[in-house]
């Protein structure tokens, strides 16, 4: 609203009255007074925007993804942190999906369930194994990365670590996965789950099917999963906010 304007208007009508120059007075403060109603509106603008810094941007998503992997590894490196979750499961490897319906057709549904089994357990393992190595990988975060995923979708801090770290990350869990895969007795279920297939199972070789790279990929993929699903609470519910940092970064976006 434009002050000035409107007390000039009251000025000139009652000029006659020898009003003129206190409205004159009064238009002019009342100019001021908007002037620093504007003013200090932008102030406290630009105080909000400046309480954010890169550094605290940086801080408060590294920290985001140091507490999605947190919440991944407890919830998946435990007894049915892989079996007990549709989500996560990991099913047969698509190229032994022919195997487990012979062996369902036939009745011996058993023992490609517990090749399944074996396999979520070799990943259940592995998992709490895995924890520094992806908070190493959140380490060189840039600040033009940071604006980018704090503007970004839900699970934008969770595809950088994907993106950025993914390759590295896969190879360093590789060891730990293959393993555990040796620990969980894979390799004895799948001989068990093919000897139940007579003499059509003599062709197949467990060196022809990477199990620990296929194994590997799938933990990796629940991981990242489990690290989105808390990286959106972090950015949709206050409550998930559990720190200082947190609360100042999510908060104000």
């Amino acid at each position: 609203m434009n002050y000035k304007i409107i007390f000039t208007l009251i000025a000139v009508s009652l000029s006659s009255t020898g009003y003129t120059g206190w409205l004159e007075d009064l238009a002019s403060s009342g100019e001021e007074i908007q002037k620093k109603i504007q003013g200090l509106d932008q102030e406290e603008i630009t105080g909000v925007s400046s309480t954010l810094s890169n550094g605290d941007i940086v801080a408060g998503l590294k920290q985001a993804l140091k507490k999605g992997a947190g919440y991944a590894v407890n919830n998946l490196g435990k007894a049915d942190g892989f079996l007990g979750n549709p989500e996560v499961k990991i099913p047969m490897p698509e190229n032994l999906q022919r195997v487990e319906s012979l062996l369902r057709q036939t009745g011996n549904d058993k023992y490609a369930d517990e090749f399944v089994t074996t396999m979520n357990r070799a990943a259940e393992s592995a998992v709490p194994l895995t924890l520094s190595v992806i908070k190493k990988s959140v380490t060189n975060m840039t600040i033009d990365d940071a604006n980018r995923i704090l503007q970004g979708p839900d699970d934008a801090a969770t595809q950088y670590l994907k993106k950025t770290g993914g390759s590295t990350l896969s190879a360093k869990i590789a060891p730990i996965v293959k393993d555990a895969t040796a620990k969980s007795g894979v390799t004895s279920t799948y001989k068990n789950m093919i000897g139940k297939l007579g003499v059509a199972g003599n062709y197949l070789n467990l060196d022809d099917y990477d199990i620990d790279s296929y194994i590997t990929e799938k933990t990796m993929s629940g991981l990242f999963t489990m690290i989105a699903e808390e990286e959106k609470k972090i950015r949709d519910n206050p409550a998930a906010r559990t720190t200082e940092i947190l609360k100042k970064v999510f908060g104000s976006n």
